[in-house]
């Protein structure tokens, strides 16, 4: 079993509040985006319920540019991420992708686990060669940083899904948040999806979150690390809007 109380004895993983309540509760415009204040989340968030899986797509990439653009962890991204985690099962979640019959649902991991990337161990590690306090409590991406037990609580349903695409997602975004020392005892069953990774995907991002994962927890990953330390896109990357048309 893969769930959050499939130990005896084991922390059990905080809820992550309703996204109907973070919504609701979150004061976005007091809260930084990459282009001024959060006012305009409440209508992103709510269009991803859309029935419309190109609209739903399309404003998954919007809420990139306002929580992500660069790579980078705005006061927003928080509860952006939290309701974006809390609507993994809502019905919307399920609607299928122009030209790839692929649940909208994968979609939401692989962004989820992009933007996990951006606050991960090997990110931070590189930002605070150059910047110091960049992870000093009560920073912005300290503070992210502590919701992933919470998170990991909405994520590790779909390590149990039958669709390959959202079974991969969620194994990404999964071994990303198990960096947290308070996940740490799910690493030995995460350790058997990371290499399932390997064996099989041919998504070299994704392949090297596995990779790195296995390597910082002494499992000995086979072969050379996937991608190089000079490409441009290391972790795993989300769905934009390339592919709302059909393939040539």
């Amino acid at each position: 079993m893969t769930s959050s109380r499939s130990h005896a004895g084991a922390p059990r993983e905080p809820d992550l509040p309703p996204y109907q309540v973070v919504l609701a509760e979150t004061d976005w415009g007091s809260l930084q985006t990459a282009f001024g204040s959060g006012e305009d989340l409440p209508r992103v968030l709510t269009q991803l319920l859309e029935p419309d899986p190109k609209v739903q797509v399309t404003t998954l990439w919007e809420l990139g540019e306002l929580v992500g653009h660069q790579n980078t962890i705005y006061e927003a991204t928080a509860p952006a991420v939290m309701y974006v985690a809390g609507i993994l099962t809502h019905p919307a979640a399920m609607t299928r992708r122009p030209y790839r019959d692929v649940p909208i649902r994968a979609t939401l991991l692989g962004w989820l686990a992009s933007t996990l990337h951006d606050a991960s161990d090997e990110i931070v590690a590189r930002n605070k060669e150059y910047c110091p306090g960049f992870l000093a409590p009560g920073t912005t991406v300290a503070a992210f940083r502590e919701l992933r037990p919470m998170l990991y609580r909405a994520v590790a349903p779909f390590l149990r899904d039958s669709h390959e695409d959202v079974l991969e997602a969620a194994v990404i975004a999964a071994l990303l948040l198990a960096e947290h020392p308070a996940l740490a005892w799910h690493r030995a069953h995460l350790a058997v999806h990371a290499r399932r990774i390997l064996d099989a995907s041919s998504d070299d991002p994704n392949r090297r979150v596995a990779w790195r994962a296995l390597a910082a927890w002494g499992h000995n990953p086979p072969g050379p690390e996937p991608l190089s330390e000079e490409a441009e896109d290391w972790g795993p990357h989300s769905d934009g809007r390339g592919d709302l048309e059909p393939p040539f």
